[in-house]
C-alpha cells in the first residue's frame, strides 16, 4: 500500500508496505527495523516474533521512547510482559499489532510529534 506524503517529509516516514517489507522515505527494508522519526532506521537484529528476548527490548529502552509501536508481522500477537518490564517500568506504553496496522499508528503519532518508536519485525 501506499501511503500520502505528508509535512512530516524531514522526518523518518512510512511511505509504503507490503508483505516483504517497509519504505521508510521511499527507502524499501526487507529486514526488521527500528525507526525513530529524527533517525535514520537501524537493523533490529529479530529474526521473528518468538526470537525475542530482553535484549532487544533494551536496544529499544535506550532510545529513550515515550511509546513503543512493535509490529510483530503478518498478524498481531503480543509479547509477554517479562520481556518489556524494563520499558513498563519507566511508563513506557508498547502496543503490539501486525505491520500494516503498525506503520499507519506510527505515522500517525509521529505527525503528532511523540516520541514514538516503530520496531518491525519482518
Amino acid at each position: 500500500m501506499k501511503l500520502h506524503a505528508t509535512s512530516t517529509q524531514q522526518y523518518q516516514t512510512v511511505t509504503a508496505y507490503d508483505d516483504t517489507g517497509v519504505d521508510i522515505n521511499a527507502r524499501h527494508f526487507s529486514h526488521s527495523l527500528i525507526v525513530l522519526p529524527e533517525v535514520a532506521p537501524v537493523e533490529w537484529l529479530v529474526e521473528s516474533f518468538d526470537a525475542l528476548s530482553v535484549a532487544h527490548f533494551d536496544q529499544i529502552d535506550a532510545t529513550m521512547p515515550d511509546v513503543v509501536i512493535l509490529g510483530t508481522g503478518m498478524k498481531q500477537r503480543f509479547v509477554h510482559p517479562k520481556l518489556i518490564s524494563s520499558l513498563t517500568a519507566r511508563r513506557i506504553g508498547v502496543e503490539c499489532m501486525d505491520n500494516q496496522a503498525a506503520c499507519r499508528t506510527y505515522n500517525i503519532l509521529m505527525a503528532e510529534g511523540r516520541k514514538v518508536v516503530l520496531a518491525l519485525i519482518i
